[in-house]
């Protein structure tokens, strides 16, 4: 493929290149040398949950294998007991190895439902690390003065407001950079919020002799609200190893507004098909509703399959517009011993469920009449519901659970 056929799929959805001419370079000797470039994407295991907003530089990774180049996942089982400082106005709890390794196994099963696990390099930068002694430390860290650590924006707000910096969080970018020294990485990829991260690799390879990586950076992918960055912490996620109903509907609640973005970022279309997207939404030849129903199913069946995407757009038919309950309800235990004569109050009984992420959440969901049990509406908080075997609970309109008593 020419160069700049390359570079127009590489260039889909990005935020920025840092190095773009070098990029090009680097793409005309592959060529010439046959020899594919190395394409680092750096991952922290600080939590086993990946949804869509992680997908996105992943699809540029997949991106990059299809144009034959060599994938590094570099997991950060070493750096991950520092924990990136990035965005945080306090030091981050520093993980434990058995922690860090349990987190690493689930990204790597996850992952791989993405990229293709024959042509990814799953590396640990323990490798490395874990050989350094105290000397070798120190002379990685002559490398960066204090003045440049405090031209990061969030180490500026701590210490601008007197909050304690500890040294070690300065060893994190240092240590990121270093990576792609050890591996000797032509790109390397990460999310806008990652910048500073990234462009300690650039510098601190010019250190050590190397050709500085090209550094690409993602945009960070708008929630379910179309508002905040999506975050489980948010509520406004869809996760990639969520039930394909679950995904099905969580996709249809998304704004209009997002339709394009999701397109571009999360599924494979063409550029060419891409584009006929945008202009028919913009000038109405194309209804916001039926682009939406084909994201959903693209999106189900990239972490499923076809058929489990066909199913789940008949079940979200027939449940929101039939008003139906869907087939393949989740079922959730509960110990009839937690229960006083057959009875647990409304609150701890939701909670249980896992349809909400705490007893404060199930009490705002309730008191919204967002909850149902046996189709029956509850919206007061002091009630103690009877227990029964089969019971349906349905939060807002698309969670449901099925009690089972053991």
């Amino acid at each position: 493929m020419e160069i700049s056929e390359q570079m127009k799929i590489i260039k889909r959805g990005i935020d920025e290149i840092i190095g773009e001419e070098e990029l090009k370079e680097k793409l005309e000797k592959s060529a010439k040398e046959n020899k594919a470039l190395k394409i680092k994407l750096g991952l922290d295991p600080t939590a086993p949950d990946i949804h869509l907003g992680h997908t996105v530089v992943l699809q540029k990774l997949k991106q990059f294998q299809d144009l034959g180049h060599e994938i590094y996942l570099l997991i950060g089982d070493f750096t991950g007991r520092i924990g990136d400082p990035t965005g945080k106005s306090k030091a981050r709890t520093q993980l434990t190895e058995k922690e860090v390794k349990e987190n690493a196994k689930t990204y790597e099963e996850q992952i791989f439902k993405i990229l293709d696990p024959k042509k990814t390099k799953v590396v640990f930068n323990s490798q490395w690390f874990g050989e350094m002694d105290f000397t070798d430390a120190i002379q990685l860290s002559s490398n960066y003065t204090v003045a440049r650590m405090l031209e990061r924006e969030d180490f500026s707000k701590r210490y601008n407001n007197n909050r304690p910096i500890s040294i070690h969080e300065f060893f994190y970018p240092i240590l990121q950079g270093y990576d792609s020294v050890a591996i000797e990485a032509d790109v390397e990829l990460g999310g806008t919020d990652q910048r500073f991260n990234l462009l300690a690799g650039r510098n601190l390879q010019k250190e050590y002799g190397q050709k500085p990586q090209a550094v690409i950076m993602m945009p960070l992918l708008e929630g379910l609200d179309g508002v905040d960055k999506m975050s489980k912490s948010k509520g406004n996620y869809i996760g990639i190893d969520e039930s394909s109903s679950e995904m099905y509907g969580k996709a249809m609640s998304m704004p209009d507004k997002l339709i394009t973005r999701y397109f571009e970022l999360l599924t494979d279309i063409s550029l060419e098909e891409l584009n006929e997207i945008k202009e028919g939404l913009s000038n109405g030849e194309l209804h916001p509703m039926k682009l939406k129903k084909r994201l959903a199913r693209e999106i189900v069946a990239k972490y499923h399959n076809q058929e489990a995407a066909k199913k789940a757009q008949v079940e979200f038919e027939n449940v929101f517009k039939k008003g139906d309950t869907p087939d393949d309800i989740p079922q959730v235990d509960i110990n009839k011993e937690d229960l006083e004569e057959g009875k647990l109050w409304i609150v701890k009984l939701l909670a249980s469920t896992g349809l909400v992420e705490s007893n404060s959440q199930a009490r705002r969901m309730i008191k919204q009449g967002a909850v149902s049990i046996d189709n029956k509406r509850y919206d007061k908080i002091n009630l103690d519901i009877e227990v029964k075997n089969g019971m349906i609970i349905k939060v807002g309109k698309r969670r449901f659970a099925e009690i089972i008593i053991k």
